[in-house]
């Protein structure tokens, strides 16, 4: 029961920072920073936190492949600026309400798979999924905005895919009973933050400004980022 306590409260959090949309996105400049962090997190929550325990290289090209073609299916990747390819208002809105609502349901499955395995581990894949989501909120918001959709439009629409989160974590917990979830789930997992932080994020920090200042601040941040997973490591 406390497994389920736990991520049912860690996933709700994660909708709940739909909500903030309108406050992250007044702080959109910074957004870099945010980031960058965000891969330092994810790449070391796979390589310090993850795959030292759940090493299958085949769910790891798996995880990796899933994260691919969902992007590729839905025509959708991660855009953290209002300017996004097609011209189509509505299209843009759609493809990216979709594109949320799978990725949050991926995350909720996530977090109930890593809350399965151990507590420690559940918190810290929490903290890397939330410091993935708060760009990807002010993106979305965002997004929303450019294309036409009034604030309250906009801030619906980010709370309704974030609910696909709930939805994933409920449903890994119920097939928790049916066979080992975390055993597929956390290569696969570990494969898609690396895919996350190489293929979208860090491909989005060269989108900013080539400035040597802004480039440290970048390294120095993903370095911060995966600083912060190896401690929570030693303090465990």
């Amino acid at each position: 029961m406390e497994t389920i306590g736990y991520s049912l409260l860690a996933t709700t959090f994660i909708c709940l920072l739909s909500l903030t949309g309108i406050a992250l996105y007044r702080f959109r400049r910074f957004s870099f920073i945010l980031v960058s962090f965000a891969v330092g997190a994810l790449l070391g929550d796979a390589f310090i936190h993850i795959l030292p325990n759940n090493f299958n290289p085949y769910l790891i090209f798996f995880g990796l492949m899933i994260f691919f073609s969902v992007e590729k299916l839905i025509r959708w990747r991660h855009c953290h600026e209002p300017e996004c390819e097609d011209n189509n208002p509505q299209h843009v809105v759609s493809l990216s309400l979709v594109g949320d609502s799978v990725h949050n349901f991926i995350d909720g499955m996530i977090i109930a798979a890593a809350f399965l395995t151990n507590t420690h581990l559940g918190l810290v894949t929490t903290l890397a999924v939330i410091l993935h989501e708060i760009p990807q909120e002010i993106g979305d918001f965002a997004i929303y905005i450019h294309h036409g959709l009034s604030v309250k439009k906009a801030l619906l629409n980010n709370l309704i895919s974030s609910l696909f989160a709930l939805v994933g974590c409920i449903l890994g917990l119920i097939f928790s009973n049916i066979i080992n979830l975390s055993q597929y789930i956390l290569p696969m997992t570990a494969g898609g933050f690396i895919y996350l932080a190489a293929s979208d994020l860090i491909p989005e920090l060269h989108r900013h400004q080539s400035q040597i200042k802004h480039s440290l601040i970048q390294i120095i941040t993903v370095i911060l980022g995966f600083s912060l997973m190896a401690l929570l490591l030693l303090v465990e």
